[in-house]
């Protein structure tokens, strides 16, 4: 089996928990503690037969979640939450830029941080948005919900998509 498949756990709820190996999510499957919901269309065949490789599992039991109050802030949450887009002219974003410059006070955190293109990220440099007289389309904030937990750490897989909408995630970040 290939380290880099994996699976999208679901709660007993359909709520989105996590991301485990496929080999994690066979077990789980084989050993009757969750179940497959979508088929990742990829086969482990062994001496005796061949199964399918699952791309959802939901759990059979319900796993209780601490709350977790904040979203790590990463490259990678940022390119999900802005959709992959550049907030100034929506080309693919190739990067990350401070909205109020750093060098100017601003800080790393999700108000102050958005996806760019390099582009607008070599035109906008260290000026702020009121000297370049440009404007954001949506004010930048920290995500909210349980499909952060996935997209704040991974890459979503298109057949997750419909198990993430329903916790605020579109469908550009996959």
């Amino acid at each position: 089996m290939s380290g880099s498949s994996r699976t999208l756990v679901l709660n007993a709820t359909y709520e989105p928990l996590g991301v485990v190996s496929d080999r994690r999510a066979l077990i789980l499957v084989l050993n009757n503690r969750a179940t497959a919901v979508e088929d990742s269309g990829r086969i482990l065949r062994y001496e005796r037969g061949e199964v399918a490789l699952p791309a959802v599992i939901r759990l059979h039991k319900f796993v209780r979640i601490p709350y977790r109050h904040t979203i790590p802030l990463s490259r990678r949450a940022i390119f999900a939450r802005d959709g992959g887009r550049c907030v100034y002219c929506q080309a693919t974003a190739t990067s990350v830029d401070h909205v109020v410059p750093r060098s100017r006070g601003g800080v790393h955190h999700w108000e102050n941080v958005v996806s760019c293109c390099q582009k607008c990220n070599h035109v906008k440099a260290d000026k702020t948005l009121k000297e370049l007289g440009w404007k954001l389309r949506t004010l930048p904030r920290e995500p909210v919900g349980v499909a952060w937990r996935i997209l704040g750490t991974s890459r979503a897989e298109r057949s997750w998509i419909p198990y993430l909408e329903p916790y605020g995630v579109a469908s550009a970040s996959a």
